[in-house]
């Protein structure tokens, strides 16, 4: 899976965000970290394996299920604007870096494009002032949408360390407690995420260059609110009550 995320530049007068200089903010492994094994249920196991089996699936412009789905997202970002191609300059309405969006989709695989309809479909309000930037004292340059999410599903998939056999960290082994009771507990931490991001991006009074910073933020927050004792789902988690349906 590719990083891709960091450096900017102004053209005429908008931030335009180069994926191939974009840096994710990662997990950063210790060698305690990488001896450490948590032992699972066998429902926490078939659920890893579940999902596992969606992170592996790339991002593929023939399949038509995939075409579908991108026409989905657009129907749900823009329902009033009917959308000319799946290659158009539209897409850059929603913050691609350019008009196929399938190229931006190479850091995060189909599962990204997953997270933004799950996303669309269960919180349509904060989707929209996401989408939109409605909420807040915003910057003048603001980080893209869609770009910004693709890197919260690869963010999410290495702090959580769902790549490895067995979770190697106390949040990864966490989360599928979370994940044995809900199948689709990686799309809702998806939208906590993208909605904690936006708060930070705000609190921190940021601008595009403070993306990184801003993630990092974002990530120590939501390592520390997985991890509290009386986390029991999801829905408890403090940044939860920051979305709206």
């Amino acid at each position: 899976m590719a990083i891709f995320f960091v450096a900017a530049e102004v053209v005429a007068g908008s931030a335009a965000w180069l994926g191939r200089g974009l840096s994710c903010v990662c997990v950063q492994r210790t060698d305690s970290d990488a001896s450490n094994s948590f032992d699972l249920t066998l429902a926490q196991e078939e659920c890893l394996h579940k999902l596992q089996r969606r992170i592996d699936v790339p991002y593929d412009s023939s399949i038509i299920e995939h075409q579908d789905a991108l026409r989905a997202l657009w129907n749900a970002a823009f329902p009033e604007e009917e959308l000319h191609g799946l290659i158009s300059e539209q897409w850059k309405e929603m913050g691609w870096q350019g008009k196929d969006p399938s190229t931006d989709f190479r850091g995060g695989g189909f599962i990204s494009l997953e997270n933004f309809l799950y996303f669309a479909r269960n919180f349509p309000k904060s989707f929209q002032d996401l989408l939109r930037k409605q909420e807040g004292d915003r910057s003048v340059w603001e980080y893209p949408f869609a770009v910004a999410g693709v890197n919260i599903t690869y963010m999410l998939i290495q702090l959580l360390d769902l790549e490895a056999v067995k979770p190697r960290n106390l949040v990864g082994a966490t989360f599928l407690k979370f994940l044995a009771e809900n199948e689709s507990a990686f799309d809702l931490l998806y939208c906590i995420t993208f909605k904690l991001m936006d708060h930070q991006w705000l609190s921190m009074r940021a601008s595009y260059m403070d993306f990184n910073a801003v993630m990092k933020a974002t990530r120590r927050q939501l390592e520390k609110e997985i991890l509290f004792e009386d986390i029991s789902r999801l829905e408890d988690l403090p940044s939860y009550k920051l979305l709206s349906r």
